[in-house]
């Protein structure tokens, strides 16, 4: 099993930024980590992910050039550092590993409880 704990989230002004961190805890080896985010009446959407070498990473078009993910194997934390942040981008924002990663359309496994980004106009 994996544990997920995520923070960063809060209330930013439009054109700001916002880090967001994902710890993981417990023994089971996974393949990638991924941030997704949901917003109110909407469906949840992937935003971005980095296999667990850190060799690759994927990025929803939607924030391709503003947020970048990256990792750091030895404090087992997922970072999204999120730059000229929009409305649109108002969501609950989640971490999630995946044992078999298969892109970004695949099966995550493993769900932390997310946390609120809500980015005022």
């Amino acid at each position: 099993q994996v544990q997920l704990v995520e923070s960063g989230g809060g209330l930013v002004q439009a054109g700001g930024s916002l880090r967001l961190s994902c710890v993981a805890s417990g023994r089971t080896f996974t393949t990638a980590t991924g941030w997704f985010r949901q917003a109110p009446g909407k469906e949840r959407e992937f935003v971005a992910a980095i296999t667990w070498n850190a060799a690759s990473t994927s990025y929803a078009d939607s924030v391709k050039g503003r947020f970048t993910i990256s990792g750091d194997n030895a404090k087992n934390i997922v970072y999204l550092q999120m730059n000229s942040l929009k409305p649109e981008d108002t969501a609950i924002y989640y971490c999630a590993r995946a044992l078999r990663y298969s892109g970004s359309g695949g099966k995550f496994d493993f769900w932390g409880q997310g946390t609120q980004v809500t980015v005022s106009s």
